[in-house]
């Protein structure tokens, strides 16, 4: 088990530093954007726009709707769905600019954005899929690399 753990932890490092500062800043701003704009109004954090009304950790009121608006599992637990989509983009968002967990918070973040993409903005045309479809490939990357050099995953993991 702590083989498996080490290997999710594993951040995969470029051979110089300047390679993964560069790597770091798409991580850094999709990380941002996730926390602070998409996330924040959808689920409550101390900076979530206070004209929302939400506490700490509430989702927005009327997103449980949107989702079971999908149909389907959605439909049958539209609040489970609301709250860990709003979460994986407010909390994760944080991790990913910490680099924390960072393949975990990814995955979670693509499955978000799966959703996104297919259930909320397929039938508007691509134009409203492409904010989904950043955060998604920024996602995979991240999930395929890991943190990199410059996250606090690198400083858990310790060569065996």
């Amino acid at each position: 088990m702590k083989k498996i753990a080490q290997k999710i932890i594993q951040p995969i490092k470029m051979p110089s530093l300047f390679q993964d500062l560069i790597l770091l800043i798409p991580r850094v701003i999709c990380g941002y954007l996730l926390t602070s704009n998409f996330g924040a109004a959808k689920f409550g954090l101390p900076w979530s726009p206070p004209d929302n009304n939400l506490g700490l950790f509430e989702v927005a009121f009327w997103f449980p709707n949107d989702i079971a608006e999908y149909g389907g599992i959605f439909a049958k637990f539209p609040a489970f769905f609301a709250w860990m989509g709003a979460f994986s983009e407010a909390v994760g968002g944080l991790f990913l600019i910490f680099g924390l967990g960072t393949r975990i918070w990814s995955f979670l973040i693509i499955c978000t954005m799966l959703v996104a993409m297919f259930m909320q903005q397929f039938n508007q045309g691509l134009w409203n899929m492409m904010p989904a479809m950043g955060f998604l490939w920024i996602a995979v990357f991240y999930m395929i690399l890991g943190s990199g050099r410059f996250g606090i995953d690198n400083l858990f993991y310790k060569k065996p």
